[in-house]
């Protein structure tokens, strides 16, 4: 007899699984069936073959939230399930990609998820240029901390942000997400690698891996990245997530106005006059022109979302 369980997936290695029980207990577990897709943060149905102990994946309950990215083929890929807040993690080394940063700002804006830029390594300084793009999405009503894994300085803040929440950090290889969940977690330095191993024994590496807190709350560390495609299925197809689009395309002549060339555009007006940063506004640009050519990627017969 099988018994069913409910978990929340808190590692993936392809079709092997990490399930924490509501007990608190983790499992190793497999997904049944092809079909069915799960990611880090996904709460899902468990059953415990009573034969063998295997533990399998046969259901998952709807996300209230999730980040998605695009593939190439402009298709939705889930990347992480039922966040409450998304940590995007930057460093003054190295050096920052704030294309980046935007594009996972954008996505976890669209679906419902709420961002904060986290500034990682403040022992190093925070220069001038760097100051002024952190003023930047202040004005984008963006929150903002500052802390170090180094010396533990600002990471209360981080801790208390994450509190009774699903939380994650995200962002470019290197910036110390890794370090972060060290300094955060106790006993986080065990290699996840050495929990699961595929059928030919040889360790695999996880996408994501989810860790309670100690006060309260959970935290995902996920892999860095070099680049970030946001879904075009849950972008807001007017502002691409872009706060400050969202405050001027109101005073734009034309109610599609994309914000490119379109005469009487509020927001392109606010970029030339210096009171939209930009940056912000050439980032806006880039993934205007990536989330057209995803489109297109679509084929013919896509109609994106209104």
């Amino acid at each position: 007899m099988n018994v069913p369980f409910d978990a929340q997936v808190t590692a993936v290695f392809g079709r092997n699984l990490l399930v924490r029980d509501r007990a608190g207990e983790e499992h190793r577990a497999r997904v049944r069936g092809r079909r069915l897709a799960v990611v880090c943060g996904d709460e899902v149905v468990c059953e415990r073959d009573a034969t063998h102990g295997e533990v399998h994946v046969t259901e998952a309950r709807p996300r209230r939230t999730a980040l998605y990215r695009s593939n190439l083929r402009g298709e939705a890929e889930p990347v992480l399930a039922n966040l409450s807040r998304l940590f995007v993690v930057l460093a003054p080394v190295p050096v920052p990609d704030f294309f980046v940063v935007d594009r996972y700002i954008s996505a976890a804006t669209s679906a419902g998820i709420a961002p904060t830029l986290v500034l990682n390594k403040k022992d190093l300084g925070i220069g001038s240029e760097l100051q002024a793009e952190l003023n930047a999405y202040a004005t984008a009503d963006v929150a903002a901390l500052t802390c170090s894994a180094r010396s533990g300085e600002g990471t209360e803040a981080l801790i208390d942000a994450a509190a009774n929440t699903i939380a994650a950090l995200a962002g470019q290889s290197g910036v110390g997400k890794s370090s972060l969940i060290r300094r955060l977690v106790p006993g986080a330095e065990v290699e996840v690698g050495e929990l699961m191993r595929d059928e030919e024994g040889r360790h695999t590496t996880t996408a994501s891996r989810m860790f309670p807190l100690p006060h309260g709350g959970q935290l995902i560390d996920s892999p860095g990245v070099r680049d970030f495609a946001p879904a075009i299925d849950v972008l807001d197809p007017r502002t691409l997530g872009f706060t400050e689009v969202a405050r001027l395309a109101p005073q734009c002549r034309f109610q599609d106005c994309q914000h490119l060339r379109e005469p009487h555009c509020a927001v392109r007006a606010a970029a030339e006059a210096g009171t939209l940063h930009p940056r912000r506004y050439e980032s806006y640009r880039r993934l205007r022109r990536l989330y057209e050519d995803l489109i297109k990627a679509r084929g013919p017969k896509y109609r994106p979302p209104v």
